[in-house]
């Protein structure tokens, strides 16, 4: 059942369901999340089984502003607190130490907790709307509404094909984002990232007045290792789809092509560069010249790659820039799978 965002009565009817305790996606500006009350483990035990997620493995919380951060955070470092007033609404998610007995099923059993603020109309009328139901709801669990591991969602559409008739979509139109937010762990002391987005670095260290530091330094510290807090979408393997994908820099992937000639079948091309293949079969989509739109279209091209079929997707591996570091980590952790 997909669910017109724009409508007043449906925003209300969708709260309505989240309050009892039902699934329901709806957009961000990122993509679709497959949203529960976190609050009520039940109902969030229902995203871990629809999507078959591990139950150990954390989910973002999205809160319709600063105001519900105390709900569920026991502390906010200065630094944090200046990420939220910089970048909330918007595509950033900060790892925080959890109020005891808080969203205990959404935190995946860790004493931290995600939460964000997304940055789509649709998405804050509806958590402005949940605030107001008999029993409140302060926040929204909502990992992507898709299966565990495979691409994130950015329409509707995509949403339905994963679950059909099962779960209902609140209907917000295309993603703005594409990709899903920045992490930044806030619970040791120093921003750490955990997972990187359309937000750079720079633009994240500049309001810390800090400097990033990264999982890798991290774990040569031993003494810091063991609490690390786990975090949506950072495993080696995920957003892939069923065709396999292979990175190749430009003149790697023109070499494939020839040597296939006239018998490449069944494959997807998605590059910067313009390549050319005698193979009448070869399917071709030029990546944007830069991040932000690539970003945007990058789970739909994968996800309509397989619709058409294709068992190989070659893409040409994104630059090695910062503000590009978001599409390659899921390019990355795609062609891992």
């Amino acid at each position: 059942m997909r669910l017109d965002g724009r409508s007043p009565s449906a925003i209300a009817q969708a709260a309505g369901r989240l309050a009892q305790g039902g699934l329901l996606a709806f957009p961000t500006e990122t993509v679709y999340g497959l949203g529960a009350d976190a609050g009520n483990d039940a109902a969030v035990a229902g995203i871990f089984a629809a999507k078959g997620r591990p139950s150990d493995h954390p989910l973002i919380v999205h809160v319709g502003g600063a105001d519900e951060v105390a709900h569920f955070a026991a502390q906010v470092p200065d630094f944090a607190q200046a990420l939220i007033r910089a970048f909330w609404p918007g595509p950033l998610t900060l790892i925080l130490p959890r109020r005891p007995g808080v969203a205990d099923a959404a935190a995946g059993g860790q004493a931290s907790i995600g939460l964000r603020c997304p940055a789509h109309p649709v998405a804050l009328a509806l958590l402005e709307a949940c605030r107001h139901t008999e029993p409140a709801v302060h926040g929204l669990a909502g990992p992507s509404a898709n299966r565990f591991g495979r691409v994130s969602p950015t329409l509707a559409a995509h949403v339905e094909s994963e679950f059909g008739d099962a779960v209902p979509v609140l209907d917000g139109g295309p993603c703005e984002v594409g990709i899903e937010s920045t992490i930044v762990d806030c619970t040791r002391g120093a921003p750490v990232l955990l997972r990187p987005g359309v937000l750079t670095r720079a633009q994240v260290e500049a309001v810390c007045g800090q400097p990033l530091r990264s999982q890798a330094e991290l774990a040569l510290a031993a003494a810091d290792a063991p609490d690390a807090p786990r975090a949506p979408g950072t495993l080696e393997a995920h957003y892939a789809p069923r065709a396999r994908v292979r990175l190749m820099d430009a003149r790697a992937l023109q070499t494939a092509l020839d040597v296939l000639g006239a018998e490449a079948a069944r494959i997807a091309v998605y590059s910067r560069v313009i390549v050319q293949t005698r193979s009448g079969q070869v399917l071709r989509k030029r990546m944007p010249d830069d991040a932000v739109a690539t970003a945007q279209q990058l789970f739909a091209t994968l996800r309509d790659f397989d619709a058409a079929g294709v068992s190989l997707i070659w893409v040409e591996t994104p630059p090695d820039t910062p503000d590009w570091e978001g599409v390659r980590d899921r390019l990355q952790r795609a062609a891992a799978a």
